[in-house]
């Protein structure tokens, strides 16, 4: 026995001396061997915790104990478990993480609900406090496939028991039970689960941190109808320190994420910081991406010399992601991007196809009616749980190359082999930053309070460009709309022989004022073309652009459109 207890710790010593374990440095976060190290990670989101947006029940079941029970009235208790199974063994896989290692992320955090480790209190007796194996394998499972990726994963109790923001979507929140603020057994079972947490991986080195409690959003004082204006928030820290005391009893190593109230952001009357290897994360979503904006932020790391970490961002442009990671990675800043996977998902690295027949389930969740069969409703959903394995699911090549490539160059990347002689489809155009790879007017969302859409037709791309689905006889799916005066759009093309080309260009149009010209290298190529009205934005025209020359290589040939108000499908360019 003491053999065996004496292999096993020099297995983890040498395990922890050979990687170590994240932690503070002043002001910074560090490895094992003292090196300052960039999170850049992404939230599994949807995965252990159900939010209603994510798979398109917002309006009327935003919380997942609503859907469950929205699934449950459909399709039976049975069928409903068998869904559920089916949904969190493809949401993650070692694909899923293979794959972000892949394209460039090396930490991932972690968004927990508690049920899946222990009952609500409501089903347990006695005030005794019981533990079930289904969280633990799946976070098992998870810091086993991060290890072998070298990806550092971050704990992050999403849904608290009792709920801890009134936002139910986020915490599962369900009013008619107490709130964790509300129920001191509810406080218990939060620091029994750390504890249980820090038993389990104090001595992984791959557990990034332990990020307490996300997004609280709660009004401590009768008086204050705000909670983002809350200037005590006590209840708060005391919980963060209570749980950090707990912690530490057991687990001297792993780093200690603590967050606000108001969504991880309102710090008022959470200090002072009470232990020597905390980080302090903040969240970011719609607004500008200036100093201004995380100066807040900035001004506690100096005064607390404490690390700061961009725990939760995204939702918006591919422009805005480009922009909040370099602010981000200027300031020496860490930061973790929402979420990986949801239905339709424009915003995020992947999307999930809505299935077959599922909007006639969503009709009747929302507005009732004709119940569907059980047996087409469990198809449906089936196929869903089906549809979030990392092989089904759109891979968002622009959002990936948004937050590292572009992060690092202006420089643009052809989206697509184009081979001239031939067919340039519009929304085909570079990879890049706006003014680079194309040039449009809306391109983000930088206010809360008035939602601006970049995309306007909200498909294929997350660039500022506005892209719709396309009906025409000849049609890559997809076709740039919204097209006002002054944008252009940038084409990296194989021209295989030098000479003169007449370009087809496929419009259609329902105004006058379409006017569009071909440059490259800042230098006019083609004559301007007027567009004449089509007969409607589905009625589709051709126009011919005649004696564009062309250098034998590869040309970056930008299309500017003088005028807009009309759809374009593609250019098709031809030889003499």
């Amino acid at each position: 026995m003491k053999k065996i207890i004496v292999i096993s710790f020099l297995c983890i010593a040498a395990a922890s001396f050979g990687q170590g374990f994240l932690h503070r440095d002043g002001q910074n976060i560090v490895d094992g061997n003292g090196k300052n190290i960039v999170l850049r990670g992404l939230g599994l989101g949807g995965w252990m915790v159900q939010e209603g947006y994510m798979i398109q029940t917002g309006g009327f079941a935003g919380s997942q104990y609503k859907i469950k029970q929205k699934i449950t009235d459909l399709i039976g208790k049975e069928a409903t478990d068998e869904f559920y199974k089916a949904y969190k063994t493809n949401g993650i896989t070692k694909r899923d993480i293979d794959s972000l290692a892949a394209w460039g992320f090396n930490s991932i955090r972690l968004p927990m609900h508690y049920n899946l480790y222990t009952p609500a209190i409501e089903n347990e007796k006695d005030g005794q406090i019981t533990w079930l194996e289904e969280g633990f394998k799946m976070t098992d499972d998870l810091v086993k496939w991060c290890a072998a990726s070298k990806i550092h994963l971050i704990l992050d109790l999403h849904a608290a028991p009792g709920g801890q923001g009134k936002d139910a979507a986020i915490s599962d929140y369900d009013d008619s039970k107490p709130s964790l603020w509300e129920s001191t057994a509810n406080q218990d079972k939060m620091t029994a689960f750390w504890e249980k947490l820090a038993e389990r991986y104090k001595d992984n080195p791959w557990i990034g941190g332990y990020d307490i409690i996300n997004e609280p959003n709660w009004n401590f004082t009768e008086a204050n109808i705000n909670g983002c204006d809350e200037a005590l928030n006590a209840p708060l820290r005391a919980l963060q320190l209570r749980i950090t005391k707990a912690i530490r009893a057991i687990d001297t190593n792993h780093l200690i994420i603590i967050e606000g109230n108001c969504w991880g952001n309102n710090y008022n009357g959470i200090f002072p910081l009470w232990d020597e290897n905390m980080a302090l994360s903040f969240h970011k979503y719609w607004n500008k991406n200036d100093t201004a904006s995380i100066q807040t932020m900035l001004n506690y790391r100096t005064q607390y010399n404490v690390p700061i970490w961009l725990g939760e961002s995204g939702e918006n442009s591919n422009v805005w992601f480009e922009e909040a990671i370099s602010l981000m990675e200027s300031n020496n800043i860490g930061w973790a991007f929402w979420p990986m996977k949801k239905i339709e998902n424009l915003a995020g690295v992947t999307s999930v196809t809505k299935p077959a027949g599922y909007d006639k389930l969503l009709d009747y969740w929302k507005k009732g009616g004709e119940k569907p069969k059980t047996d087409f409703a469990k198809k449906v959903l089936m196929q869903m749980a089906a549809n979030y394995k990392m092989e089904h699911l759109t891979i968002r090549q622009d959002v990936i190359d948004a937050m590292f490539r572009q992060v690092q160059t202006n420089d643009t990347k052809k989206y697509k082999n184009h081979q001239l002689p031939g067919r340039v489809y519009a929304t085909e155009f570079d990879l890049g930053q706006n003014g680079y790879a194309y040039s449009d007017n809306d391109v983000a969302n930088y206010n809360g309070t008035k939602f601006t859409q970049w995309n306007k037709g909200g498909k294929m791309r997350n660039d500022g460009v506005d892209i719709e689905s396309c009906k025409d006889i000849n049609t890559n799916g997809f076709q740039v709309s919204f097209i006002e005066d002054k944008e252009w759009l940038q084409f990296t093309a194989d021209v295989k022989e030098e000479g003169s080309f007449d370009v087809e260009i496929r419009y259609s149009s329902e105004k006058a004022g379409g006017k569009l010209y071909l440059e490259q290298d800042n230098v006019r190529i083609s004559e301007s073309i007027v567009l004449p009205v089509s007969g409607g934005l589905k009625t589709w025209k051709t126009v011919l652009l005649k004696n564009v020359i062309l250098k034998k290589g590869i040309n970056k040939i930008r299309v500017n459109f003088e005028g807009g108000n009309f759809n374009l499908n593609f250019l098709e360019f031809k030889k003499h």
